[in-house]
């Protein structure tokens, strides 16, 4: 068994973007991902309905972070701290073999890159880092946003179907490096 550590968190730097943990004050902005109707259609969760709702995913999202479970970041612009995105690593196996990669942006931000860029320094934290060995995405097959950004990861399509949700989709993307 791999022993993961999250603490420090790991703050990851691009170009554009900073990725940074959540905080309380990022309420709004989680609110306003969680409860905006078209960024959840294809994500098959309840809509946030109170900022006490945000406030309380905001703590089991750091609580998994402290068991280090998982790992959430708060994508900003660099010179900004508003929260435009979530990118996160979650279900990772004893072994360290895998983990399933998630995502979602605010809609003015959509269509610039920034998931893409996001990704990207995540998928190299992760290869890099934590030598986890597969990293997996699970979607709803309509979600074509998502098939667009994971092919130009190059991710590959499973072609594997969820037996509990047959709309869902999955892809994947192997650590190349040795």
């Amino acid at each position: 068994m791999i022993h993961r550590n999250f603490t420090p968190f790991p703050i990851l730097t691009t170009e554009r973007l900073t990725l940074r943990q959540l905080t309380m004050s990022d309420e709004q902005e989680i609110f306003t991902l969680r409860s905006d109707r078209e960024i959840n259609k294809y994500l098959g969760r309840p809509a946030c309905t109170s900022m006490e709702e945000a406030r309380s995913f905001i703590t089991k999202i750091n609580d998994n972070i402290t068991k280090n479970a998982a790992l959430y970041w708060a994508i900003t612009l660099k010179d900004q701290n508003a929260l435009v995105g979530t990118i996160c690593l979650f279900g990772f196996t004893e072994d360290n073999d895998k983990c399933e990669i998630g995502y979602e942006l605010l809609t003015p931000f959509q269509g610039q890159g920034i998931m893409k860029e996001a990704a990207e320094k995540v998928i190299d934290y992760v290869f890099n880092m934590l030598k986890v060995q597969k990293i997996e995405a699970f979607f709803h097959k309509d979600n074509l946003d998502s098939v667009k950004l994971l092919d130009k990861l190059s991710f590959h399509n499973s072609n594997e179907v969820d037996e509990e949700n047959p709309e869902l989709i999955g892809y994947y993307l192997m650590n190349s490096i040795k």
